[in-house]
């Protein structure tokens, strides 16, 4: 993967260099009004490039250390759990653990109604009839 990323950017500066021999006039750049910039053509070129690239580059290298930091919270978490199970203790993994999704109890549909059982309690023995009582 070095070699071809290697590879890139020596064409990348290559494809630059030529820009910058076959290209290399004044311009004059209006930044607002009462201010002209002078400059080169391969000059704007690169800062152009470079004001494209630095913040996209910083935001990925914000996001992989952003991602790598997560992946050895959950790696030692994982670690520390087995761990604990593997001793008997089972305090390793702690409810602020749960993430939202898995706490949240499903949400009934409107198709699912209570239902609602009556259990009559059981009767002594004394409240029972006798087969060879009568009711008056």
């Amino acid at each position: 993967m070095a070699v071809f990323r290697t590879i890139v950017w020596a064409l990348l500066l290559a494809a630059l260099l030529l820009f910058s021999v076959y290209n290399w006039t004044d311009v004059e750049v209006r930044i607002w009004e009462g201010l002209l910039l002078q400059t080169k053509i391969p000059a704007l070129v690169i800062v152009s490039f470079l004001a494209g690239l630095l913040p996209m580059w910083l935001l990925h290298r914000g996001k992989s250390w952003h991602y790598n930091r997560k992946i050895r919270t959950l790696e030692s978490q994982t670690r520390n759990a087995s761990v604990g199970t593997a001793t008997g203790s089972t305090d390793a993994i702690t409810p602020s653990s749960v993430t939202a999704r898995e706490a949240t109890p499903p949400s009934p549909s409107s198709s699912d109604k209570p239902t609602t059982v009556t259990t009559s309690a059981p009767q002594p023995e004394s409240d029972k009839l006798r087969p060879d009582e009568t009711t008056p």
